[in-house]
């Protein structure tokens, strides 16, 4: 019998972006593999991403993990990285922890996953030690995300801020634009290409496209994050289309 697996989504209540990129991986996968997959979300409210309304989001994270737990779900991924990034260094393994243990002490105990933490680990199952970094924040989230990145023990050699206050806005952002972004920073002499640290922000459609034009490989929030629930389902992380990370050789 075919296995299927729940997957939980703790989502800014403007996002739009990550109900529709991780499905579409898993789903695709589900051409090349026998595992099926189900998607259930909870929502935290937020409309701007400006710190204080990131603080008071993740404080409602807690609830969004019981919710989920409560359809026992087999690995739950918190959807905002920058949401965690902003709250101090290494904070993912803190959030990680916590809302694992809302989940047991629901009776429904799932891993937690936060984009944060996939992206950061994403870098290291590469072997990736020098990146440049595409954000769509304002200038000074998106330093506080490339500082948490450095503190992880990465060399950020360039990034770009898009900054785009809006939310909705942010998963308005056509993921045609990349591959130009891309080309104002230099990527010639990195190990990896962060296109999207922001799981609202479109950008799998790009990654083919990226990867082909700069030749190196390319991570989004998006992909760490599905790598890393298929790592804690035990399931082999092969993904078509969706750039090196998930092309089976990791």
């Amino acid at each position: 019998m075919t296995k299927t697996f729940r997957i939980g989504q703790i989502l800014p209540s403007s996002n739009t972006t990550m109900e529709t990129e991780i499905p579409a991986m898993l789903l695709a996968r589900q051409s090349i593999r026998p595992e099926r997959f189900t998607f259930h979300s909870s929502r935290m409210r937020m409309k701007k991403v400006v710190k204080e309304e990131l603080a008071a989001m993740d404080a409602e994270s807690d609830r969004c993990a019981l919710e989920l737990s409560d359809a026992r779900v087999d690995v739950l991924g918190y959807a905002c990285l920058v949401a965690i990034m902003a709250m101090g260094h290494g904070y993912h393994r803190v959030s990680q922890k916590r809302l694992h243990e809302r989940t047991v002490e629901n009776g429904g105990a799932a891993p937690v996953i936060t984009s944060a933490g996939a992206l950061v680990d994403a870098l290291k199952v590469i072997g990736a030690k020098r990146v440049v970094v595409v954000a769509p924040y304002m200038l000074p989230l998106t330093e506080l995300v490339v500082d948490y990145i450095r503190n992880e023990g990465f060399e950020v050699v360039a990034f770009r801020a898009l900054e785009i206050p809006d939310n909705l806005d942010v998963g308005r952002h056509d993921p045609r634009l990349l591959p130009d972004i891309v080309k104002t920073l230099p990527y010639q002499d990195v190990d990896a290409i962060v296109l999207s640290a922001c799981v609202q922000m479109p950008s799998l459609a790009a990654v083919p496209q990226v990867e082909a034009m700069t030749g190196k490989p390319v991570i989004t929030a998006a992909i760490a994050t599905t790598y890393a629930m298929l790592r804690e389902l035990d399931l082999e992380r092969v993904v078509p289309g969706a750039g090196a990370l998930l092309s089976g050789a990791y």
